[in-house]
């Protein structure tokens, strides 16, 4: 009852205000939150910061839906993904202090039937899993975001034992939600507990954060926010919820408050402190980079990444899943810590500077020095783009700009110019500022371009203008596996750029494909499928019928006129017949004056995009 009651109270409680002391902290952030929300067209947004044991400031901007209208704020529940693997891997190490898991031994002396291919002499550990340095690939065969039946942890675990590693463990950092998965059922056959039951009685409750869960109660589930997803041709739409078997990977629900608490208990430096789940030596092991260079302080930590925010030690974490993004901070050091979750797929970037700009703020009122300031930028002049636009090269890159216009919210079409090298397939939105062309979109912040004379400089390298040329066209071989792969809910797609083989995936991860053979190809390295194998399968008669990237497989979709599945539509009359009617047709002469008819197709359909 007693805790039901806080629950209550805290619903009531959207908004908690800040004091004194933090009061210009707020304001500063309530600016850049208002104007981030405008520049990226954000639905909604909530943010919690903790300063020295306590959330000094917390609140909701825009909506939850579009329909409902229903106002975001501290209390709204969201599906925070990745950020999962924080209380998983708290949950893990309560078992390491107790001894009942040794960081460091093979994961088959816990799961004896795991049993992935390996080709390698070094057995994944418990460290690898939790360090995204098993190996494995990134998403199980089942129970992946994607997959809609259901499948239990268990099931999802075993089905890797169909895949092989990617990369040896312990050699580089390789991000995999399995490997996080497969720490999960350790945990549950250890604990012997199952895994949500066990993260709700042991993680989730001693920290106060009775507002989340890794399995929905209806009521939490009444109150999750929607997320929308969108993609490069300006589609938006709702985002389908997930019921993913990776659970320890992706399936917590929690609001921003819920999150303040998680970080004020790891925080807490009195070890009788209510909400303290793990010791402090733990949690220094945790936070040490794991199998980097001496001295480092950045890299992979246990369950989180590190790095650093104006020379103070970081513990950070990100999540993206059903159309919500979401980063949590840390600064261990100065007891300070930012969440910031916002209902817009792949906004990591806006939420990432949003959150370090809250971080990099309280620094300075603590040091007594200037408020930061998050930097703007402007539209590039439209001649200048369409200046600009083209192919550029540098020896064996080449970056394309594109100057499109594109629809906004507000249906007014707005000018943008489009940067994108072939050779990691990175896309995004250059804006101006000063004399440099700089990145500025969803996804991220920064890359800076200088224009000098015919050239374009980036890092150091010099970039000339490409001749315009037809690139070859694909054999026919290659051309047959362009199309679109999986289901509706996660379309894979098979793209030709100047005659190279690339793939898109998650509406904007696009990357070329390294050719191994005809049917078998890899992703790039520090792609997002980060060196995966993506390979092919035919029919008798040599059609594709699907792909396998990774551990999932991927049919074939039906489209196009020889599948069957397009609209086919017979004309009345012969088409010689009436071509010739047309080109003997004159306009009706119309006397007076009147309004044109005429549109622009920009605003009938906000797929439809003008490039010059």
């Amino acid at each position: 009852m007693a805790a039901s009651a806080a629950a209550q109270q805290r619903a009531r409680a959207s908004v908690i205000e800040p004091d004194v002391s933090h009061a210009p902290v707020a304001a500063l952030m309530r600016d850049a939150i208002t104007q981030a929300m405008r520049d990226y067209q954000l639905p909604g947004l909530s943010i919690a910061i903790i300063d020295d044991g306590r959330i000094v400031w917390a609140r909701g901007f825009g909506t939850t839906d579009s329909l409902q209208h229903d106002s975001a704020s501290a209390e709204t529940v969201y599906p925070v993904g990745a950020l999962s693997t924080v209380p998983t891997a708290i949950g893990l190490m309560q078992l390491v202090e107790r001894g009942s898991v040794d960081l460091d031994a093979p994961v088959a002396r816990y799961l004896t039937e795991f049993h992935p291919v390996n080709p390698f002499r070094t057995p994944i550990s418990i460290r690898h899993l939790l360090t995204h340095r098993s190996g494995l690939v990134r998403e199980s065969p089942v129970g992946h975001v994607s997959d809609t039946t259901g499948a239990s942890l268990a099931a999802t675990v075993a089905s890797l034992d169909s895949t092989t590693l990617v990369l040896a463990p312990g050699t580089r950092v390789n991000y995999s939600n399995a490997g996080v998965a497969v720490a999960g059922l350790v945990l549950e056959r250890v604990a012997r507990e199952p895994f949500a039951s066990y993260m709700a009685r042991h993680v989730l409750a001693p920290l106060g954060m009775d507002e989340s869960a890794f399995e929905l109660s209806p009521a939490l589930a009444s109150r999750v926010a929607t997320g929308y997803a969108w993609s490069y041709d300006g589609r938006r739409a709702p985002a389908p919820r997930s019921r993913t078997g990776e659970s320890p990977a992706l399936s917590l629900y929690s609001t921003v408050t819920d999150l303040g608490r998680l970080m004020i208990g790891v925080l807490a430096r009195d070890t009788a402190t209510s909400g303290r789940v793990l010791r402090s030596t733990t949690l220094r092991t945790m936070w040490a980079p794991r199998m980097g260079t001496a001295g480092a302080r950045s890299g992979a930590g246990i369950g989180v990444w590190l790095d650093t925010i104006d020379g103070a030690r970081a513990v950070t974490q990100s999540g993206a899943i059903d159309g919500v993004s979401s980063e949590l901070f840390m600064l261990p050091d100065e007891r300070m810590g930012v969440v910031v979750v916002t209902t817009l797929d792949g906004s990591n970037g806006v939420a990432r500077r949003l959150a370090s700009t809250a971080l990099r703020a309280m620094l300075a009122e603590r040091r007594h020095r200037p408020m930061p300031r998050l930097p703007t930028t402007d539209p590039v002049a439209p001649g200048r783009a369409a200046m600009l636009a083209g192919r550029h090269r540098s020896l064996g890159t080449a970056l394309e700009l594109t100057y499109i216009t594109a629809p906004s919210d507000s249906d007014a079409a707005a000018t943008q110019l489009t940067f994108r090298f072939d050779s990691a397939g990175t896309r995004g939105i250059l804006r101006q500022r000063g004399d440099s062309l700089v990145r500025d979109d969803r996804l991220g912040f920064g890359l800076r371009i200088l224009p000098r004379g015919n050239a374009l400089m980036v890092a150091g390298r010099r970039f000339v203008r490409d001749p315009a040329s037809r690139p070859a066209p694909l054999r026919p071989q290659l051309a047959k596996l362009v199309g679109e792969y999986g289901s509706d809910r996660d379309i894979f797609y098979i793209l030709e750029d100047h005659g190279r083989i690339e793939a898109l995936a998650g509406s904007f991860f696009q990357a070329p494909l390294v050719r191994i053979s005809d049917s078998t190809f890899a992703f790039p390295r520090a792609s997002f499928f980060d060196a995966e194998p993506v390979r092919f399968s035919f029919d008798d008669a040599g059609a594709v019928i699907g792909v396998r990237v990774g551990g999932v497989w991927r049919p074939r979709r039906a489209i196009g006129p020889a599948s069957g599945n397009q609209l086919l539509v017979t004309p009345v009359r012969p088409i010689a017949e009436l071509e010739r009617e047309a080109r003997a047709a004159k306009a009706p002469v119309e006397a007076g004056r009147r309004a044109p008819d005429l549109v622009e197709l920009v605003a009938l359909d906000s797929a439809i995009h003008l490039e010059i």
